[in-house]
């Protein structure tokens, strides 16, 4: 799809607050699974704010966050900074590879953002920035097949409630950027990455946080942190959908805190033969 510049308008100081964390079990098992020692370089690609560049970057003997949203790798800069770890940013989109962040690359790591690209393409490109051996990591969170955990005592985000007041504001429609985004289903990315020089990936699931607590700031900063509800696409009224979800919540959790299960952190690894 074509990239829209307004898409996360806003969103990224939202971002790091909003969203919730991969498995703590990650970079252990991206170690053992492609064979991690510290050195290489690695290439985080639409790596939004630097969530996942800044904490796979120390496996790494060099690390490049890749993304289009200036106000993202700001972000992701600062976080970076505040972690003592020298990580270069680059603006661009994955179609601009490899002339933006030219290879060889120990891994490329996609962080929920694989799917805004031209898939095939892309992960052809990505097959030649990698050095022999190297792997492609396509990382998000899956709830749909796995345990779900017991509640922990708190109440869980009202999602269902939080998603109609948002259609409230902004119509029945999804939005995205200065349209809305497509219905069409989409292929699985093991069937994407089948039909590439990788050949068929192997799906590996992480234990996700399964006491994972958050306040009624971290819910709404984690509908501003979505692309279908940006502050910019509020318009005058962002002040009032925030006074909103905040009586939503409130009325779930005096107390303010939300038990949140985004799943277990998904990862689909596909390897470049050595």
């Amino acid at each position: 799809m074509a990239y829209d510049p307004t898409s996360y308008r806003g969103a990224a100081i939202h971002y790091r607050p909003g969203r919730p964390p991969y498995a703590p079990e990650l970079e252990a098992m991206l170690t053992r699974e492609a064979g991690l020692d510290g050195t290489g370089r690695l290439l985080d690609a639409g790596c939004g704010p630097g969530i996942l560049t800044v904490r796979l970057a120390p496996l790494f003997a060099e690390a490049v966050g890749l993304d289009p949203d200036p106000d993202m790798l700001a972000e992701g800069r600062r976080a970076a900074e505040a972690s003592g770890l020298d990580i270069r940013w680059v603006r661009a989109v994955a179609e601009e590879l490899p002339e933006a962040a030219p290879g060889p690359y120990r891994m490329v790591t996609f962080g929920q953002s694989f799917f805004w690209t031209d898939e095939s393409r892309v992960a052809e490109l990505v097959y030649d920035l990698l050095e022999p051996g190297g792997t492609l990591a396509l990382i998000g969170h899956a709830v749909e097949g796995r345990p779900k955990p017991p509640n922990p005592g708190s109440p869980p985000i009202p999602h269902d409630e939080l998603t109609a007041l948002v259609r409230r504001y902004l119509g029945p429609d999804q939005r995205l950027g200065q349209g809305v985004a497509s219905t069409r289903p989409r292929p699985r990315f093991e069937e994407v990455l089948a039909g590439t020089r990788f050949g068929v990936p192997r799906t590996v699931f992480v234990p996700g946080i399964p006491n994972l607590r958050r306040d009624t700031e971290s819910v709404l900063s984690g509908y501003f942190s979505l692309s279908s509800s940006a502050p910019h696409l509020f318009g005058d009224r962002a002040d009032d959908f925030a006074r909103d979800v905040r009586a939503l919540l409130a009325e779930h959790a005096p107390d303010g805190l939300f038990w949140d299960w985004p799943g277990d952190t998904q990862v689909v690894l596909a390897r470049k033969p050595t």
